[in-house]
């Protein structure tokens, strides 16, 4: 067990000893499919809010777009967190988390990372985590959101954090962060949006736009200026920052 409290429903923590921030239920497995559809299946048998679950190693990871997300074992850190307090727009816990995980890696590997809209941390403008949020509705209600961060191995083109970084201290530095973050952050994901200000490409199902990317609206839409002069709002879209 990783925290006094109870063990979440169907979760099989680890018998490693480590102290986390206070409030988090932190598991942590060997092997697992995927820590978001564990959460999400725990969520429906009543685990707490604020339950966290860590796996050295999935075997059926995915980020958005059901794209596959894959990591050597034991070399990242790939971790999901359930919220049963959800804000009236859920995206803000995505954000949180991302910002969280801004100030973790500065704080653990001395890197300074940003956020690509919607849910990328980049580290001097390659990828180093993803995040992916999802819901449960009904009669408890819930969101996870995972969060996969590139500590000791990253895929070609892509950043990490570094052989003497251990995940877990990463994953301790960001729930202590989250915590620390204001009520309103509104202010601060702006600044750490390096989507803002840039020239991009925004990739949906309905084609592609180019632009100046101007502003994130407080529904988490972006905002975009093409080049004739007319503004689009996404919700959802694959982002390409332009040199």
């Amino acid at each position: 067990m990783e925290t006094p409290g109870a063990t979440p429903p169907n979760l099989q923590p680890s018998t490693e000893v480590r102290v986390w921030p206070s409030g988090w239920l932190v598991s942590v497995v060997e092997e697992t499919g995927s820590t978001n559809a564990d959460l999400l299946v725990a969520a429906a048998d009543g685990a707490p809010d604020r339950t966290v679950l860590v796996a050295r190693n999935q075997t059926a990871g995915r980020g958005r777009l059901d794209r596959r997300w894959e990591a050597k074992p034991g070399a990242n850190l790939l971790v999901s967190l359930l919220f049963r307090e959800i804000p009236e727009t859920p995206h803000v816990l995505t954000q949180r988390v991302g910002l969280a995980a801004i100030a973790a890696c500065e704080q653990v590997a001395g890197v300074r990372t940003t956020l690509k809209w919607p849910n990328d941390l980049l580290l001097h403008d390659a990828k180093l985590a993803g995040i992916l949020a999802q819901a449960r509705l009904g009669a408890q209600p819930a969101v996870v959101v995972g969060i996969g961060i590139n500590v000791g191995w990253a895929p070609q083109g892509s950043a990490r954090l570094g052989d003497a970084v251990d995940p877990m201290d990463v994953l301790a530095a960001m729930l202590q962060a989250y915590d620390e973050l204001p009520a309103d952050i509104s202010t601060s994901y702006r600044s750490n949006l390096g989507t803002l200000g840039r020239n991009v490409r925004i990739e949906v199902s309905e084609g592609v736009v180019e632009g100046r990317a101007l502003d994130v609206e407080a529904d988490g839409r972006l905002v975009v200026l093409d080049d004739c002069g007319i503004t689009h709002r996404f919700a959802v879209g694959d982002v390409i920052h332009l040199r």
